[in-house]
């Protein structure tokens, strides 16, 4: 287990929230490349029922080829969000690329999990992306029906392991960063063992 690992309260809202009060988890720990100056950041809120999610990343030379679902979008400029209840073995993994492309599995490991894909995705997860003056963003919210349907006891309550990720293999500027330290010695994001803790309020 990761000793080092960072906290954040996941506040609760009314609704979408408003982001301007909502914390910033900084995905500032870069790993196993260069520092190429690419930053990313995220912002988690929930309300009861969804949980909703901000991305953005601050990176000139975007790549966002991907548009179909299945897509390997971590070869895209990309931003990730694993998370699992606290006394659970299995993750979800969230990663989407500019162009609003969702890649999503659950499993224990990246081997053993299933892919999960939605034709309806893009309004089931209210996916929105847009470029920003130094980079680009990405929304989403997850409802906690969508969730139960692989963790009936899942909850928006308590405390849960999650990290969250800024990758592009196959970008100008091949980067890895994290909010939550990874231990591998080799590019691996799929690691529960080096989630970080966050807590419902």
């Amino acid at each position: 287990m990761n000793e080092n690992r960072r906290q954040y309260l996941i506040q609760r809202t009314e609704g979408e929230p408003d982001w301007a009060a909502v914390p910033r988890l900084e995905i500032d720990r870069v790993l196993w490349m260069p520092d190429c100056g690419i930053r990313a950041w995220g912002q988690i809120a929930h309300d009861g029922e969804q949980m909703y999610v901000h991305l953005r990343a601050a990176e000139k030379a975007i790549r966002a080829e991907y548009t179909a679902p299945l897509s390997p979008v971590h070869q895209d400029s990309c931003l990730e969000f694993f998370f699992m209840p606290e006394n659970e073995s299995r993750y979800f993994n969230f990663e989407i690329n500019p162009n609003g492309c969702l890649h999503t599995g659950f499993g224990t490991d990246r081997i053993n999990r299933a892919v999960l894909c939605r034709k309806d995705a893009e309004t089931l997860f209210a996916i929105r992306t847009g470029r920003t003056a130094d980079g680009w963003e990405a929304f989403y919210r997850i409802p906690l029906a969508f969730l139960r349907i692989f963790q009936p006891e899942f909850t928006f309550t308590g405390t849960m392991r999650a990290n969250a990720y800024k990758c592009g293999d196959l970008t100008e500027h091949e980067h890895y960063c994290s909010w939550n330290p990874v231990t591998a010695e080799r590019p691996d994001f799929h690691r529960p063992q080096d989630f970080g803790v966050m807590r419902f309020e």
